[in-house]
């Protein structure tokens, strides 16, 4: 009788957790890029000053802190993503990355997900090659 106790209020705290939440997985990069489909692509300055060769206009040092986005390969849409500093500088780690895991609260009229937590893919393992080219 514990045991099923137990495993009922287990249950109801998950349920409760999860209560508004949405998982999302997809390619972690900046509206800029996923607007112009340029995924893999986009260059690394997108993330610092929001578009290619913005670095001959804008000041040495000066982090804009370009919103990210996270298009998901299942549903086919851009998700914006609201994140909180501490989280922001996890998200480094995953960005012009796929498979990247986002748990937060959706909210629909925006499609913004309130990122509460990131998960990026394992880095790709370093290989060697031998033989002739």
């Amino acid at each position: 009788m514990k045991k099923i106790m137990m495993l009922g209020a287990v249950l109801i705290a998950s349920s409760l957790a999860n209560e508004g939440g949405v998982e999302k997985v997809g390619f972690l990069t900046t509206e800029s890029c996923a607007k112009a489909g340029a995924l893999t692509d986009c260059r690394l300055e997108n993330y610092f000053c929001g578009s290619d060769g913005c670095y001959g206009q804008t000041e040495a040092g000066v982090n804009k802190n370009e919103p990210l986005v996270l298009f998901s390969h299942n549903d086919g849409v851009i998700y914006k993503l609201e994140t909180v500093e501490a989280i922001r500088g996890t998200m480094d780690k995953g960005i012009n990355r796929n498979e990247v895991t986002i748990v937060g609260e959706f909210d629909a009229s925006s499609n913004t997900i309130v990122v509460s937590e990131f998960k990026a893919p394992p880095p790709p393992k370093k290989s060697f090659f031998k033989g002739c080219l």
